[in-house]
């Protein structure tokens, strides 16, 4: 068994508010870049684009963002990622952008991918535009924010939330999409920043592969990110535990196209439920 799933706890905040930081570098991959930050009232963090493109998600709070591209002021509102969807920023590569606290301070994820081709003109993503949507059924059912999807603008980038309610499993079936193999499957990278209500509770991560050369289970606590660099892969709330999620993913075209576990791909179906006889082939 390998050991490739990481969990990177929350370090102690940097002078600029950074207290998680991953780059394709320290993950031992290609694409995908991520930073969360918590900023008070006043203090900046500049970045250099250095190529690459980013989507500034507001995870809680008020920022105000400048860059080369523009400036954005009263970035976000809401007041903890529980409750309704983000306010957030794309911006191109090229140049240095400040993202300053603002209000009562700020939560920020930094969702950074390369963009070799100038990216695309950047924008503010309003709460307003972001859809809320319901996927799943039953004990899989959650909310999904898509902040920077397949349908919205970017090079490489793509950005979305999901509410798992108490006992709720999310990213569900387990599915991956670790081949470059369109149409049927893509190579996406991708992070999962997790945020924990209550603070004091936990959440359950599988990742595993066909082969079980990767077969690991991890439990995280708030504020922590797991890489997941290839694999079948799900979420679990706990009873009395509720979870968010950002996603950032990025490979080498931008598409989403996975695929189930086949073992489990059943429970896709529509009105799934555990109330449902189980298929006579996955009968015990």
């Amino acid at each position: 068994m390998s050991s490739e799933i990481r969990v990177r706890p929350a370090a102690q905040p940097a002078a600029d508010g950074a207290f998680i930081t991953v780059t394709p570098a320290s993950a031992g991959w290609s694409y995908v870049g991520f930073e969360a930050l918590t900023l008070r009232p006043g203090q900046v963090a500049e970045r250099d684009s250095d190529g690459r493109e980013c989507c500034i998600v507001v995870i809680a709070g008020h920022v105000h963002i400048r860059s080369r591209d523009g400036e954005w002021r009263d970035v976000g509102g809401r007041p903890d990622p529980f409750s309704g969807t983000p306010d957030a920023v794309y911006l191109p590569p090229g140049g240095r952008f400040a993202v300053e606290g603002a209000g009562d301070g700020a939560e920020v994820g930094l969702c950074f991918a390369p963009a070799p081709n100038g990216g695309v003109p950047a924008r503010r993503i309003a709460a307003a535009d972001v859809p809320a949507t319901t996927r799943g059924y039953d004990r899989h059912e959650r909310t999904v924010h898509d902040v920077l999807m397949v349908s919205d603008a970017a090079e490489s980038l793509l950005v979305t939330e999901v509410i798992t309610p108490s006992g709720n499993w999310s990213s569900y079936p387990p599915h991956k999409h670790d081949r470059d193999a369109l149409p049927d499957e893509c190579l996406l990278e991708e992070t999962y920043y997790h945020r924990v209500t209550p603070a004091d509770g936990f959440g359950i991560q599988r990742v595993y592969s066909d082969d079980r050369t990767l077969d690991e289970t991890v439990a995280f606590s708030d504020r922590e990110l797991v890489l997941v660099p290839r694999g079948y892969h799900a979420v679990a709330a706990p009873p009395g535990v509720a979870l968010y999620y950002l996603n950032v993913m990025a490979g080498p075209v931008r598409t989403w196209a996975f695929q189930d576990d086949p073992a489990l791909a059943w429970t896709r179906a529509d009105g799934a439920t555990t109330d449902l006889p189980i298929p006579k082939e996955h009968r015990s």
